[in-house]
């Protein structure tokens, strides 16, 4: 798709690529770690068919060149709440996958005020929800396996649009350094305003008690809804059959979910 806009805004010394589609209520995009908002092309098209879709790369990903900060999603959810305003939105509804699902939370656990509602999608909120195996993978991403990083679709994706082709062995030491950082933003989930779905594949890289927890600690999955529904949470929970976490970003199902919840979050009638 061409965007109907793009550019770069500058946050926290920072310039941050982004590109925008579509017209509608303002949807925040936000793709996984070592992508590029062009991980979303597959599904783009659906989104941005009822949606103004504002797609950006983060920090050291794809049109986002490094500087000297660490990448931190703490960091680059202050910073796009400056890019939300910067463009001109007041509040923005926002979809984060993965990596940027954890910046799509910060966003919305720092600034509530700029974001309407939330969609995480295969998104962790500590980091002893990966499975044991790929904590110990996240171990393995250094300087030293930049090589084997260039021989991936990722790399591909990484030079076609990087304004500094040559810093990506940093970028792949710093996203390690940033995967390995101990974290557990139970406290955070609880006070968490924005009414929020999660959603994960039944093949998912985090463990089922993980994903079932973070539903608890938005309020779901303690009780019985009741014949009628008074008891159901506002937030909600999407199990995808069939996906792993290597296909969340251009899953159908994905689609279907999010504009489904946002479609009854605002009164408008689903989507078939």
């Amino acid at each position: 798709m061409n965007p109907i806009q793009k550019g770069h805004v500058e946050a926290g010394g920072v310039r941050y690529g982004y590109e925008i589609h579509g017209a509608g209520a303002p949807l925040l995009l936000l793709h996984g770690g070592f992508g590029t908002m062009d991980m979303f092309g597959p599904v783009l098209g659906r989104l941005a068919a009822g949606r103004q879709v504002i797609a950006v790369d983060l920090y050291g990903h794809g049109r986002t060149a490094l500087t000297d900060r660490p990448i931190d999603p703490i960091a680059m959810g202050d910073d796009l709440a400056v890019l939300v305003r910067a463009l001109g939105f007041e509040r923005v509804d926002v979809m984060g996958f993965s990596f940027g699902g954890m910046v799509a939370f910060r966003l919305a656990a720092q600034h509530p005020e700029v974001v309407g509602k939330l969609v995480l999608a295969s998104a962790p909120y500590a980091d002893t929800g990966f499975y044991a195996d790929i904590r110990e993978q996240q171990k393995a991403i250094t300087r030293d396996s930049a090589d084997m990083f260039m021989r991936t679709a990722l790399y591909d994706g990484y030079k076609a649009v990087a304004p500094r082709v040559e810093d990506f062995p940093e970028f792949v030491e710093r996203m390690g350094e940033a995967i390995r950082r101990p974290y557990d933003w139970s406290e955070d989930a609880r006070a968490l305003k924005p009414t929020t779905l999660l959603v994960y594949g039944d093949s998912d890289m985090f463990e089922p008690e993980h994903i079932v927890r973070f539903y608890q600690l938005l309020g779901g999955g303690l009780r019985d809804a009741g014949w009628d529904g008074a008891g159901m949470s506002r937030h909600r929970l999407a199990i995808l059959p069939g996906v792993t976490h290597y296909e969340m970003s251009d899953a159908p199902g994905l689609v279907d979910v999010t504009l489904a919840f946002l479609a009854q979050a605002e009164g408008e009638k689903a989507p078939a």
